[in-house]
């Protein structure tokens, strides 16, 4: 997870229908230091229909999501990119302070009512019964951490979370 810009791209013709290699200015590594301390490029498929990203060239600064096969950082369709200016104050929070108290934590998406969590350390993402990926509210409004005695719950607040209740208007 890092922010950053993409300062070049070219497209590489490897595979059959070619990978298209970012080369990006790392601002800032959320996660992953111990895997890759430091992200040059990011590799994504060339195609938008192969699930493929199109990031734009010394335009804007992006949180981009992605996992590392062979040491290489790849991104696609199913990982969360943004551009950074899009991101509402409670994601920039979230990346900075709270997402982290959530590793313990799954999030399991609710397609249709009703949800139940399984086990204490999930979270219900209901943002998939009107909005699709990662614009719905609780995306954009909520981090899902790891409460006490493993209980996870979705928060929200401007404060450090209080571990010892868990507000009830939260989703």
């Amino acid at each position: 997870v890092i922010r950053a810009k993409v300062v070049g791209k070219k497209l590489m013709k490897d595979g059959p229908f070619g990978t298209m290699r970012y080369t990006v200015k790392q601002m800032k590594m959320y996660r992953g230091f111990q895997i890759m301390p430091h992200v040059q490029y990011i590799y994504t498929e060339a195609s938008e229909s192969l699930c493929g990203v199109k990031l734009e060239v010394n335009k804007y600064q992006y949180l981009i999501t992605g996992r590392v096969y062979e040491g290489k950082v790849y991104t696609g369709l199913c990982n969360w990119y943004e551009k950074w200016d899009r991101l509402t104050l409670s994601q920039r929070k979230g990346l900075n302070h709270r997402y982290h108290l959530g590793c313990g934590c799954k999030i399991r998406p609710c397609y249709y009512l009703p949800c139940f969590a399984t086990s204490k350390n999930e979270c219900i993402w209901t943002d998939m019964l009107s909005n699709f990926g990662h614009s719905g509210h609780q995306a954009k409004h909520y981090a899902c951490i790891q409460r006490v005695e493993g209980y996870c719950s979705w928060y929200r607040g401007w404060a450090p979370p209080d571990k010892t209740i868990i507000n009830a208007t939260d989703p």
